[in-house]
């Protein structure tokens, strides 16, 4: 789960990262009021939506006049922003922060990550900011610091000291710098982050570092023991297919094909949309109905795909061992009656109590393709898309 960059500040501002003074505007009434609040002769104004990029998109504007704050704040309500990382759709701005103005020097990149290779947290550290990580790794490599902490240990000073000095910092900011590291993994760690990102982490004209900007994620799976994150969420910045699915506790990745798909396990999943695509189709979602999945469960899946308007066929996929055919088959047959559907339907059943979900199916007197296997069922679902018309 994602988060603001304003939700992001407050999170690492309390556990010791210092960041400008800033406050959230839902309107440019308040945005101008904000920066009276504020004071000073100038401020910036930014657009709150999860993506990178705001700044090369004209999201970030930067202000001198309370007049230029609320004008610059009436053009970014309800834009959809349109940046490398969301995609053609955009996302829309319905809220925005605005900070005091800062006197930058010099910036820097720092971001803590989930090493699976190592199975660690790792720092990566730059000293060449404002640029996102992937256009740094390419354009200067060699400015990358990464540095792996052992759980067992946490972030010892040493460390932080060593990655203070690699990144040419000197006298009191080497001793900021450890604040900052020690406070982003504490962040981290504490509360089951997936991501803590400071981009650019700043030195201002009095020589103290800042984080100018902030992104965090979190581990959607540990929410249940983190209400104070869960409670940041903003579904107006998710798919609301995906949104949708996390309101029914379906495992959901909207895609752009046209082949809906509920399968069971991750694994399978892939198999599927990869067959899909080998069958010359393409998948419209990712969809994981997890173990033990009851009748009623099949049927919210059904709706999930559904609330898709470009599915055109649905491809069910199950290879039950937890799961067993028969709910499979019934909640099926449950979609079919609770929701009219009229889109062609695929299923391929295979594993516990496979004759038995078959011959629900069979008895149902649905119009539903049952295959034997799995390229079969690709087939047939590809098969069964409605064909464009004839030039």
């Amino acid at each position: 789960m994602d988060i603001h960059e304003h939700q992001a500040k407050e999170i690492l501002a309390g556990f010791g990262v210092p960041v400008p003074r800033g406050g959230v505007a839902y309107s440019p009434e308040q945005a101008g009021y904000r920066a009276r609040e504020l004071g000073g002769a100038a401020w910036v104004v930014k657009a709150q939506i999860h993506s990178g990029g705001r700044g090369e998109a004209g999201g970030v504007k930067f202000c001198q006049t309370e007049e230029e704050v609320r004008d610059c704040a009436a053009e970014l309500f309800g834009k959809q922003l349109v940046t490398k990382q969301t995609g053609a759709a955009g996302k829309g701005v319905y809220r925005l922060w605005v900070e005091e103005a800062s006197d930058i020097q010099r910036e820097l990149y720092l971001g803590f990550v989930l090493d699976r290779k190592t199975e660690r947290i790792m720092i990566v550290a730059s000293a060449h900011g404002g640029m996102e990580i992937e256009d740094l790794a390419e354009k200067d490599p060699d400015s990358l610091r990464r540095m792996v902490v052992d759980p067992a240990v946490g972030l010892a000073e040493f460390q932080a000291r060593e990655l203070a000095f690699s990144l040419g910092l000197t006298g009191g900011q080497i001793a900021q710098m450890v604040n900052v590291l020690r406070a982003c993994y504490r962040a981290y760690r504490d509360l089951d982050a997936m991501m803590v990102e400071i981009n650019p982490l700043v030195i201002r004209g009095g020589g103290d570092l800042v984080a100018l900007d902030a992104k965090m994620s979190f581990d959607t799976n540990a929410l249940y023991r983190r209400p104070q994150v869960s409670a940041l969420r903003d579904p107006s910045q998710e798919d609301p297919r995906e949104a949708m699915a996390a309101d029914h506790g379906l495992a959901y990745v909207g895609l752009e094909g046209d082949i809906g798909c509920i399968i069971n396990g991750a694994g399978l999943a892939m198999a599927t949309m990869d067959m899909i695509k080998l069958a010359g189709g393409e998948p419209a979602n990712f969809l994981d109905i997890g173990g033990g999945a009851s009748p009623d469960r099949v049927c919210k899946a059904f709706r999930t795909v559904l609330s898709d308007p470009n599915v055109s066929v649905i491809l069910v996929n199950i290879f039950a061992g937890i799961n067993r055919c028969d709910w499979i088959a019934e909640g099926v047959v449950q979609a079919y009656r609770d929701l009219g559907l009229h889109l062609p339907v695929v299923v391929r059943l295979a594993g516990t109590n496979v004759a038995e979900g078959q011959q629900i199916l069979q008895a149902s007197g649905l119009p539903i393709v049952t295959p034997d296997t799995l390229a079969e069922a690709a087939d047939a679902a590809v098969s069964l898309r409605p064909q464009p018309a004839a030039a």
